[in-house]
């Protein structure tokens, strides 16, 4: 590299960091779900001006108002950003050029081939390639393969004739965002950061050392996106793990969940992991697959990986046998029987229904000729979503004895304080949450 270009890289670099230090550098997030809204708001807390981008004006408007349209995100934070005049949200991407660090947090969903679909990156760095500038930063933060930054994000951005770690810098940042947890939010949790340059690293690194806790930077964008892998294939694996000795242990007339309280009692060598009637989330059932469909490229087989992903994939095929034997304990056939699952969401007292398993128990309890309701007190109404169009607009119901069955899918607080024992009908527990015996467990 010719001493011009290393000059004006540098350059670059020390007049990006005078702009953090000082807290007059401008961030931009583009995607203002659950990764980007909060990710937001921590830097308009820190007296850094932040906009949010999405094209969902319904979003826009809402926050725009001070309106919350996530759960466990209260309105009176959002008011007070707004008012506070650090942070707004808008869909007019022109703004894009105004921003010096632009933060991406789009969905990576797969595709009906179980492959990465990469559609909202490409169209995102395809949308903001008008308004790129030099002297910018562009941090990825959705899941995705190792490469993609390099591979698919960085090749766009150069379309515009200007080149990474020359006029702009490029670095990826996996979001850990845990909706709705009490212990951890977005501030308190450690920050990955990798980048295509040290003088990237430098910046995207000093960035993120402003709203969180510890940043945690690595040798390159790939190692970071390898991290955020790593993280959810080993809840994948361990949650499949789990689910397999379920039904082992239940063949034998033993309850996994006292054998998990019991090997928990070890302080070395054992974490626990739970089971349940399958992945939900936008995480942990679509995340493993990424490195799966990366690894082929490489000859590589990732047997545990896929192997983990059939095991909770089969799992509400195993919760539906349970409600077919559980019926007919009562006397009853699957077919026409009316059945309630409690809980819609994908983790308990969340109002997110990402990949929830419970879409896919009705779909398949609906195919073998039961009537299904759903009752859950953070989604009262099914959202329009890609996978699931056809259940938009059904409502939840209020729990009655008005059922032949009654199916527990999601552990909400509210449910655990709900006495069972005045239900007729049998319950069929995925989450253990009913004590004395009094439901079927699956």
């Amino acid at each position: 590299m010719d001493f011009g270009i290393s000059h004006r890289i540098m350059s670059i670099k020390q007049e990006f960091l005078k702009r953090i230090d000082s807290r007059d550098a401008r961030i931009g997030i583009i995607g203002l779900g659950y990764v980007g809204l909060p990710l937001g708001l921590c830097f308009a807390e820190k007296k850094f001006r932040c906009v949010g981008f999405d094209i969902d004006r319904k979003k826009t408007d809402a926050l725009s108002k001070g309106e919350s349209y996530i759960k466990h995100i209260p309105s009176e934070r959002i008011r007070q950003a707004v008012c506070s005049g650090m942070f707004s949200a808008t869909t007019d991407f022109s703004k894009i050029a105004e921003c010096d660090a632009v933060l991406i947090a789009v969905p990576t969903p797969l595709n009906k081939n179980r492959e990465p679909d990469m559609s909202y990156i490409v169209s995102t760095c395809e949308t903001v390639t008008p308004y790129v500038r030099a002297g910018q930063l562009f941090v990825l933060e959705s899941t995705t393969y190792p490469g993609t930054t390099d591979e698919v994000v960085v090749p766009i951005l150069e379309s515009t004739g200007l080149k990474c770690d020359v006029d702009f810098f490029a670095a990826f940042s996996p979001e850990r965002e845990d909706p709705n947890n009490k212990e951890y939010r977005t501030e308190t949790i450690p920050k990955v950061v990798g980048a295509t340059s040290p003088e990237g690293l430098a910046v995207a690194d000093r960035l993120y050392s402003q709203i969180v806790v510890r940043t945690v930077p690595v040798s390159s964008t790939r190692v970071a996106e390898a991290t955020k892998l790593m993280e959810n294939i080993f809840r994948s694996v361990n949650i499949a793990l789990v689910n397999e000795l379920k039904v082992a242990f239940m063949k034998m007339g033993i309850d996994v969940w006292e054998v998990i309280e019991a090997a928990k009692t070890k302080p070395f060598g054992y974490m626990p992991f739970y089971p349940g009637p399958g992945l939900g989330g936008h995480c942990i059932p679509i995340d493993p697959f990424y490195l799966t469909w990366k690894a082929r490229e490489y000859g590589v087989a990732t047997r545990f990986i896929e192997l983990a992903g059939e095991i909770n994939t089969a799992m509400p095929d195993f919760v539906v046998q349970r409600v077919m034997e559980t019926l007919n304990d009562h006397g009853k056939a699957l077919k026409g029987s009316k059945i309630l699952i409690l809980g819609l969401a994908y983790k308990a007292n969340v109002d997110d229904d990402r990949e929830s398993p419970s879409y896919h128990l009705i779909e398949k309890l609906e195919e073998k000729g039961a009537t299904v309701s759903y009752n859950d007190p953070f989604v009262p109404v099914i959202r329009p979503s890609r996978e699931w169009s056809k259940y938009a607009g059904r409502e939840s119901v209020e729990v009655s004895n008005n059922y032949d069955l009654i199916l527990i899918a999601t552990p909400h607080d509210e449910y655990r304080k709900m006495d069972f024992s005045s239900f007729s009908a049998p319950i069929v527990d995925t989450r253990n949450i009913v004590s004395g015996g009094r439901a079927y467990k699956a």
